[in-house]
This record gives C-alpha cells, sequence and structure tokens, in this order.
C-alpha cells in the first residue's frame, strides 16, 4: 500500500458569488445580542466586549470608510496594528469592502516592513501610533483614531465575487532569506470548515481563548474568525497578560477550548495551574508540540492537548482532534476533506510506513493562490499536481501522520518561522562579526532558541552587544537568544555551510533560556 490519502467525500466548492468576511459574519443576524468578541484581562477591569451586531455593523462601518479613501476593489492595505480590536475590524473590513489586507507583526522594524511594503505596493496604510512604517511610506497613512470614526458610518455592502478571488496576502519566510508574500482566495475560510470537526471539535456554545497576538495567522483563525463561523466566543487576552495571567483567565472566564503555540504551554507550566472544570482540551500549532509539556499539561488538568501541523500557505491540515486523538508520537490525521501524500524524489507516493516529502494536492481549496509576484517561487513548490511542504513525513496502516524532520533549514522560534539566511545577513553586519550562521538549537527537553554562531574578527563580541545588535534590525522573535563564537564554520566538500554539523557544535551549559 502506498501513502496517499485520498478524501471520501472532497469538501463541496465555495458558493459563488462569496465574501470571505460576510460568511465569517454570517451568524450576525440570528446571535446579534451575543458575545462574539471579548479582550479579557486578568485585573478587576470589565471585559471589552463586542456583540456580533456590533461587530457586523463597526466592520460594515470600516468597509464604507475605506471605500471613500478612494480605493478600488482588489486594491492593498497594510496592518500595521498592535493587540486590539482594531486589527480584526481593519482586517474584516477591508475583506467586507473588496480590499485585500495585509496583516504583519507589529514588532516588525522599520528596514523590514520598508522591504514588505516595498513588495505588496499597498494603497493604503492602517498604523497604530509608535509602530514602525515603511520610510518613505509609500501611500496614505490613517491612524486608529481614524479607523474608529469609521465603525458609525453607514454600512457597507459586502462586495461580491468568485471565490478564487484574492482575499488577504499573508507573509512566511523561504529559504532564499526574503520574505514571500502569500496571496490566499477568499475560498481560504471556506475550507477551514474541515478544521472544526478534524481539529477543534468546537460548536457555537464554546468560549475559545488563543493566547497569541492577532496579527499572526494561528490566532487570526484559530482564534477569531473560526470561533466566528460556527457562532461561538473568541477571547484574547489583553496586551500585556503574562503566563500566569493566562492561567488565571481560563478559570475566570469559564474557557472551554484553549488554543497557543507550546511555548506558552511551557511558560504556564512553571507554576501550578487552578482548577479547570470548564476546559475540554487545549490546541496546539506552530511548533512540534514537546512530549514532556504534553505530559505535564495532562497531569494538571486532565484534559489533552490536540495538536495540528500545517504552513502558511494551506493554513492546517493534520491534526488530532476530540473524535480522533493522535497516538502517540504522531502528528495526526489528514482532516477529513484533504487529499495528502507522502512522495518520493519522483513525485511517486512511497510504501506506508516510509519517509518522505508532505505533500497537498493542488484541489485543496485551502491552499494559496500564489507568492505574490515570485512565479519561479511559485512553481518550485509544485510537483505535478502536488504541493510540496519541504517538511519529511511518514505515513502508518492507520492514515497518522509521524513528522520526520524539516526538509530545509527554516528554524521556528515561538511559532514564527523564520529564514536562517536573514538573521545572518543582518548579524554579519556587527564589525566584530567575519562571518556567522543561524540554526535552532534545541535548550530545553520542550524549548528551542535561536542560535548564531560567529567567526569573530579579532575578539569575541559580548552577547549583549551582540543582541542589541540583532533587536535593533530584526524583529524580536527573530533575534538569536544564544550565541558561540567559533573558530570555523562547518563545510561539506563543495563549500556549502553544513547546518546539521553546526548543531553539533552547540555547548549550550549553563545557559538558561526562559
Amino acid at each position: 500500500m502506498i501513502s496517499e490519502l485520498m478524501p471520501s467525500s472532497p469538501l463541496a466548492p465555495a458558493p459563488s458569488p462569496f465574501n470571505m468576511a460576510e460568511y465569517v459574519l454570517q451568524h450576525a443576524e440570528r446571535l446579534g445580542d451575543k458575545s462574539a468578541l471579548e479582550i479579557v484581562s486578568a485585573d478587576a477591569a470589565p471585559n471589552a466586549t463586542w456583540t456580533y451586531a456590533q461587530l457586523e455593523r463597526a466592520v460594515r462601518g470600516v468597509a464604507t470608510g475605506l471605500l471613500d479613501q478612494g480605493l478600488q476593489p482588489g486594491d492593498r492595505v497594510l496592518l500595521r496594528l498592535g493587540n486590539t480590536v482594531d486589527f480584526p475590524l481593519g482586517f474584516l473590513g477591508a475583506i467586507a469592502a473588496g480590499l485585500v489586507p495585509i496583516p504583519s507583526s507589529s514588532q516588525l522594524t522599520c528596514a523590514e516592513i520598508t522591504r514588505m511594503a516595498d513588495l505588496v505596493v499597498p494603497s493604503l496604510i492602517i498604523a497604530d501610533p509608535g509602530i514602525a512604517l515603511p520610510d518613505p511610506a509609500p501611500c496614505n497613512v490613517i491612524d486608529t483614531e481614524t479607523l474608529h470614526g469609521f465603525t458609525d458610518l453607514p454600512p457597507a455592502a459586502f462586495h461580491q465575487g468568485n471565490p478564487e478571488r484574492p482575499a488577504y496576502i499573508i507573509f512566511t519566510s523561504g529559504t532564499s532569506g526574503q520574505a514571500r508574500a502569500v496571496l490566499h482566495a477568499h475560498r481560504a475560510i471556506w475550507a477551514r470548515q474541515m478544521m472544526w470537526d478534524g481539529w477543534y471539535g468546537i460548536t457555537e456554545d464554546d468560549r475559545m481563548m488563543h493566547a497569541g497576538a492577532f496579527n499572526w495567522t494561528y490566532t487570526l483563525g484559530t482564534g477569531l474568525m473560526d470561533p466566528w463561523s460556527v457562532g461561538a466566543t473568541a477571547l484574547i487576552p489583553a496586551a500585556g497578560s503574562t503566563p500566569d495571567d493566562l492561567s488565571a483567565l481560563l478559570h475566570s472566564e469559564s474557557v472551554s477550548i484553549f488554543a497557543a503555540a507550546p511555548g506558552v504551554y511551557r511558560q504556564m507550566l512553571k507554576h501550578d495551574l487552578p482548577p479547570l472544570p470548564n476546559l475540554r482540551h487545549g490546541l496546539s500549532a506552530g511548533e512540534k508540540l514537546p512530549d514532556f509539556t504534553r505530559a505535564r499539561w495532562v497531569d494538571q488538568t486532565s484534559t489533552p492537548i490536540h495538536e495540528a501541523f500545517g504552513m502558511s500557505e494551506c493554513s492546517t491540515f493534520i491534526s488530532g482532534s476530540p473524535s480522533r486523538p493522535s497516538p502517540n508520537g504522531a502528528l495526526g490525521f489528514g482532516q477529513a476533506g484533504r487529499h495528502l501524500a507522502v512522495l518520493d524524489a519522483d513525485g511517486a507516493p512511497v510504501p506506508l510506513g516510509a519517509a518522505g516529502t508532505l505533500a497537498i494536492h493542488r484541489s485543496d481549496p485551502g491552499l494559496m493562490l500564489e507568492y505574490l509576484n515570485a512565479p519561479d517561487a511559485t512553481a518550485a513548490k509544485f510537483q505535478g499536481d502536488w504541493f510540496l511542504t519541504g517538511d519529511s513525513a511518514s505515513m502508518s496502516e492507520t492514515g497518522a501522520f509521524t513528522y520526520e524532520g524539516r526538509s530545509d533549514d527554516i528554524m521556528n522560534a515561538g511559532g514564527y518561522r523564520v529564514s536562517p539566511i536573514e538573521v545572518e545577513a543582518v548579524m554579519a553586519q556587527h564589525p566584530g562579526i567575519s562571518e556567522a550562521a543561524c540554526v535552532e538549537v534545541s535548550v530545553k527537553a520542550d524549548a528551542s532558541v535561536i542560535g548564531c554562531f560567529y567567526i569573530p574578527s579579532d575578539a569575541p563580541v559580548s552577547d549583549d552587544e551582540l543582541s542589541q545588535h540583532a533587536h535593533a534590525l530584526l524583529a524580536h522573535y527573530k533575534c538569536p537568544r544564544l550565541f558561540q563564537p567559533i573558530d570555523c564554520l562547518p563545510r561539506s566538500t563543495n563549500n556549502k555551510l553544513s547546518r546539521a554539523a553546526l548543531r553539533l557544535l552547540v555547548d549550550a551549559h549553563g545557559k538558561e533560556i526562559t
């Protein structure tokens, strides 16, 4: 038997005409007074609550305000916003108007967002004060006060069209070291219903809390869009919430489903958790969940964590779920409706149990349209009808997939995929570094960080100085947290850097990373 998962009942195509924002807010009329979004805080402050009716009204008002700026359907809107309700209002408001929003991390530096803006060419930027902007600004910039004013404008009609048309753009790192702009269609939200039972086990009675920032696609989808699509309540911790705050909020807010990256679970488990009688299960994605972390969570809460595997180009497509938990050591199962395979170098499915490249059939409705302005990079990801993930996996007789490792050298920092080439280029700008190479380094049983190994120009440079240099030019999550001077970088016979050999050189003894 071969490692190919054929869908027994493929997901029906998205209806046409279609608008992603209208689909997400489809329950507003039926559940108008129900809480859709609550920004929750561990202090005594009352929750900032938005009902479904308020949310839909505000989103359609924002759509009107954006169109009043002279924008036309298909124009791009760059979002430079913090972890407030402004983010989903700007995101869904743009989509409602037929515009194409581009979420971006508020941590990005001026140099980073300038390069990204040059690639996507936005027609408008919506920005929080104090968050870095492209320099020079390529278009008009409106602030959050102006955005708030839009919410009271007459509601715009949802822009209708083919579900294959562009809806939004997200950024992901590639092996080239250049951020790739991933263009998704309106149908991407329609495809996410395969996760409802295949991962979440969610109903409209759930109160789901996600610990991530709005701009992260994991939070944007799992924490907001999907709960709203089923009529559930989305809970987002207020900015500045600590891991201890999250533990308290799980109890006080009667959370039934909790979603976070593995690192968040690890931080929360540094202290005993309170009783969580309403919690049914946790969700984890962004990086591999360590068995050590999972076991401690189950021991303290008596609830499972269901893990999912995915990527920016297709969101999550393999997962465990309440109805079908993952076997020990496995990633999970292909979600119902997915067409997946494990392929050899010639593009043929390998035998069951053998390792190969994990691939998604091009017919998957959640698959991206393209890498923007990069036709060669887009074409390189396909082999016939298969989109190659670049990850190695194997498939068992039960249909469970096991992760065998990354086929490239992309690092994973707290759930963010980071190109080593991008970080190396920045570190090499320091005058005290002659040459640098970066890899993901395991520092604990349940944690890994970005490690920078460098050849000093003269004497080794202090860790503090190198950290300051990195933070001046890179987003926080991209910055190395371990620095190791070495005499030379390991290379293969053809003089190519050997990252596998480099990982063996790390000496993290005495370096406690928190």
